[in-house]
């Protein structure tokens, strides 16, 4: 695998999951970029995390109801965008890489054996 040096101003986690990534896959110049913002999402998370922990749940919206506080929904759509973003890279999973093929050769002998006994459709 080649190695890949991580974008300047990443911090700790962005600089982690980056890290992690390179290390077991080859991208192209775009998934790099992709994987890039990833990782400046990932801190930003982390950031916001770390401000929602002495925040209030619930604040004063602007009418003087009670409402989430903000940062809670931008945690959310900051998370759901990472998990787009990874999916982007189209990233193999070891795990359901070897599933994936053991369910192929399975078929493959299925279809082998109807052949074999004249069944195939």
């Amino acid at each position: 695998m080649a190695l890949y040096e991580p974008p300047v101003g990443l911090g700790l986690q962005g600089s982690r999951l980056w890290k992690v990534i390179t290390e077991e896959n080859d991208l192209r110049t775009d998934e790099l970029r992709v994987l890039e913002d990833a990782c400046r999402e990932v801190d930003l998370i982390e950031r916001m995390h770390a401000e929602l922990q002495d925040a209030q749940l619930v604040v004063k919206g602007s009418m003087g109801q009670d409402v989430a506080n903000p940062l809670v929904q931008e945690l959310r759509q900051h998370r759901a965008l990472v998990a787009r973003l990874l999916a982007a890279l189209k990233l193999q999973d070891d795990e359901a890489g070897e599933e994936r093929d053991r369910r192929a050769r399975s078929s493959q002998a299925r279809q082998a054996a109807l052949v074999r006994w004249g069944r195939a459709g």
